[in-house]
């Protein structure tokens, strides 16, 4: 029987939080959206239209990034404050690499570590009760 590898990210399009569940202990580390405006001053003299697009292309890094990580695991958790978590899991929806992935949308508050800690603990204990009936 193949093991059940989770992972639960809080996220928001800056940053994500990522938690591996390994039976009940948590390993957490963080990924940043890096931007890429150098200073401000060159941000006013950009053109409206051309910002939004190097922000699209910056979060569809950013989404890339998580995609990879997430490629490595058989039951996702994605949760926060934003949109973020949403915009995701459209992602990842639209490409059947992840098709055998099963992943859930949750919405939470803006959370301490440990808070995001134990929403993936809860979570995932609740979640495998429910697998196992």
């Amino acid at each position: 029987m193949k093991s059940v590898k989770r992972l639960g990210i809080w996220m928001d399009h800056s940053t994500a939080n990522i938690f591996e569940l390994l039976y009940d202990t948590v390993i957490s580390k963080t990924l940043k959206s890096i931007p890429s405006f150098p200073d401000q001053v060159q941000n006013l003299r950009m053109d409206e239209s051309l910002m939004h697009n190097k922000e699209q292309n910056e979060q569809s890094a950013f989404y890339k990034k998580l995609s990879y990580v997430i490629n490595d695991y058989s039951d996702v958790l994605l949760f926060g404050p934003t949109d973020a978590k949403t915009e995701l899991f459209n992602v990842l929806k639209s490409n059947r690499q992840f098709e055998k992935i099963r992943i859930s949308v949750q919405p939470a508050d803006n959370m301490t570590n440990n808070q995001q800690k134990a929403f993936v603990k809860d979570f995932f204990n609740a979640h495998g009760k429910m697998a196992n009936k």
